[in-house]
């Protein structure tokens, strides 16, 4: 029986360990990158692969952008690939995100359609317009690759086969609900609406005075498309000032968006933000809490942020986003990487 144990022990270290099982997902996106890449031709890849020391690896957008010419983004478009391209874009898409993500991701990239309809088929509205990039070599020792369209922009880095950020990470929405046609009803990001506002009125009113700073909401999240992002001012009710089943409220809202991402890699985020400190966790909402009216929220903690707005189109159009402070773009363990491989290479050539 002993020895039975000791030979199932591995095994079942490997299923309990989100480090173990993080390196497995670093390693299928480097399959399913690689697979990709090598059906390109040598004019896709010029426009598909920058060095991950570039600046571009740091430019990301959530916006439209012109889709020629000056403005628009970088990588290789949907549209500019084959069918079977565009498959195994998709099989790359899909090993970074959750079941929910990628449904999730896939109904945002749906909705440039309907708002082509609705905009008398507006030439910048393109479910295909959505771009592909890598930076560096899939499997090298750092490397990562990007995702972005309009309401959709997925940044992830991977150094020394692990996946160290999945972050920035945008999913938007418009229409934040389809009120007609064949999808009426449709609500793309609906949890991330609903679990914010269950909390929100939960909250006592002793609570509310600190958790809702206004009525006059935002016209859309603070930190926009930054590169780089600090804590916003912590106003708001703190982790350790909720009830149990509040502080059950919020540990559900991050995982909203932390869930997002495969399991594994959302169970790691998650660890690391208990080792930071959930009482330092603070919720902000501000403006209307019924359905319907214009609403902004944030939580922001030791290491992270996220934050939700539905202002535009008579409060109908959703931003919601989460940046690490640190981790975004894994920069601060590539700059470990890129000081550490410089350090080796200067004593190799001091030999």
């Amino acid at each position: 029986m002993k020895a039975r144990f000791l030979l199932l022990a591995p095994c079942l270290l490997l299923l309990l360990s989100p480090t173990l099982r993080a390196h497995e997902a670093a390693t299928e996106m480097a399959d399913a990158a690689t697979v990709w890449l090598t059906s390109l031709t040598d004019q896709q890849k010029a426009r598909a692969v920058y060095p991950i020391e570039s600046d571009e690896h740091e430019i990301w957008y959530f916006v439209p952008k012109p889709f020629e010419g000056e403005g628009m983004r970088k990588g290789l478009p949907l549209k500019d690939m084959r069918p079977e391209q565009r498959h195994l874009a998709y099989a790359l898409l899909s090993s970074a995100l959750s079941h929910h993500g990628f449904a999730t991701a896939m109904e945002i990239m749906s909705l440039e359609q309907v708002l082509w309809e609705l905009e008398n088929e507006n030439p910048r509205r393109d479910t295909l317009m959505y771009y592909l990039t890598l930076f560096g070599q899939p499997g090298g020792k750092a490397w990562g690759w990007r995702f972005e369209g309009h309401h959709l922009a997925l940044n992830f880095t991977v150094s020394e086969g692990k996946l160290v950020s999945n972050a920035p990470n945008f999913f938007g929405s418009n229409p934040a609900e389809l009120r007609e046609g064949p999808r009426a009803g449709l609500r793309v990001l609906a949890r991330e609406e609903d679990v914010a506002r269950d909390l929100v009125k939960s909250l006592a009113p002793e609570q509310s005075e600190k958790a809702i700073l206004a009525d006059k909401t935002p016209k859309d999240i603070l930190t926009k498309a930054e590169t780089t992002v600090t804590p916003l001012e912590a106003r708001g009710i703190a982790y350790r000032d909720l009830q149990p089943e509040q502080q059950t409220k919020l540990r559900d809202l991050i995982g909203v968006y932390l869930h997002r991402a495969r399991a594994e890699v959302a169970d790691q985020k998650w660890q690391k933000i208990e080792k930071a400190g959930l009482d330092g966790i603070v919720f902000t909402w501000i403006g209307g809490t019924e359905k319907g009216e214009a609403h902004y929220y944030r939580v922001q903690g030791p290491n992270f942020l996220l934050e939700y707005a539905n202002t535009q189109n008579n409060a109908n159009h959703v931003h919601s986003v989460w940046r690490d402070f640190q981790g975004d773009f894994g920069r601060d363990l590539l700059r470990e990487h890129y000081q550490a491989y410089h350090q080796a290479e200067l004593k190799g050539l001091t030999k």
